[in-house]
Order: C-alpha cells, then sequence, then structure tokens
C-alpha cells in the first residue's frame, strides 16, 4: 500500500476513530495549512501547528458528536497528494459549533478529504463536505416551502 495514503487510514481510523490524539505528532506536519472553513466559519485556518490543529479538530468534532465515525470508502493517490471519499456519522449530543444547542438527531453523508504529504507527513489539507444535508438532518434548517 501507497505510504501516503497509509498516512490517511491512520488519521480517519486511529486519530479520528480511536480517538488517539498522541498519533498526531507522528502523522502530521507541525508546519500544517488548513484550507478546510467549519461549518458556520468565515475563512481557512491556513497555516497552523499541525498535530495541535488535528487534536483540536477531533476534540471539536467529538464534543458535539461523541459517537462519531468516519470510514474511508475509497482512497487514490498520485504524487504527493491523497484524496479519500469519506462516510461520516454521528449524533449531535454537543453544541454544535459551540453555539447551536444539541439536537439529539443523526446525521450521515459523505465528505471529501484532500491531503499533501510532505517529509512523510500530512502537511495540507482541502475539504468538501455536505454541510447544507447535515444541517437539514439535524434539524437545523429546513426546506423552504409551505408549512406542512
Amino acid at each position: 500500500m501507497d505510504e501516503n495514503k497509509e498516512l490517511v487510514r491512520r488519521l480517519f481510523d486511529s486519530v479520528f476513530n480511536d480517538r488517539d490524539l498522541d498519533l498526531c505528532d507522528d502523522i502530521v506536519a507541525t508546519d500544517y495549512v488548513e484550507h478546510a472553513i467549519a461549518p458556520f466559519g468565515g475563512e481557512e485556518p491556513g497555516d497552523v501547528i499541525g498535530p495541535e490543529h488535528m487534536r483540536n479538530v477531533v476534540t471539536w468534532l467529538v464534543d458535539q458528536y461523541p459517537d462519531m465515525t468516519m470510514r474511508i470508502d475509497s482512497i487514490v493517490s498520485e504524487g504527493d497528494t491523497v484524496a479519500a471519499r469519506v462516510w461520516s456519522e454521528g449524533t449531535n449530543l454537543g453544541k454544535l459549533n459551540g453555539v447551536v444547542p444539541p439536537t439529539g438527531k443523526r446525521f450521515a453523508g459523505q465528505q471529501t478529504h484532500w491531503y499533501r504529504v510532505e517529509g512523510g507527513k500530512l502537511a495540507e489539507h482541502w475539504a468538501v463536505r455536505d454541510d447544507l444535508g447535515t444541517m437539514l438532518q439535524l434539524g437545523i434548517l429546513n426546506l423552504p416551502g409551505p408549512p406542512a
């Protein structure tokens, strides 16, 4: 298996799913660029301290969705780039983004995560998520139209 793909698999399997936050030091570069914007966010985090940032992301997600799981459905790599199609699901039991009261509802959906690998570590990240679908599933937003 491609070493770069293995890094991404370890991130999802061990860090996100098993909550092994210590592993971030081994697989995430200190000089890390984050392009993913949080739901309701306005800008990319940009240059961050990678291992610390990744631990914070996992903690932030688990605070909102304590039973969250992320499953890689497919993964490809070319050169220093790895792309993974991920199925995520969980129950919203904590404040969404620390602001919106928990709904107690589940969400499930696909995401794609793109990583650039440098020096054997994850060094840059982009994400494409269906935040609208998630907000609809959680009841945060409703479809427009006449009342039911």
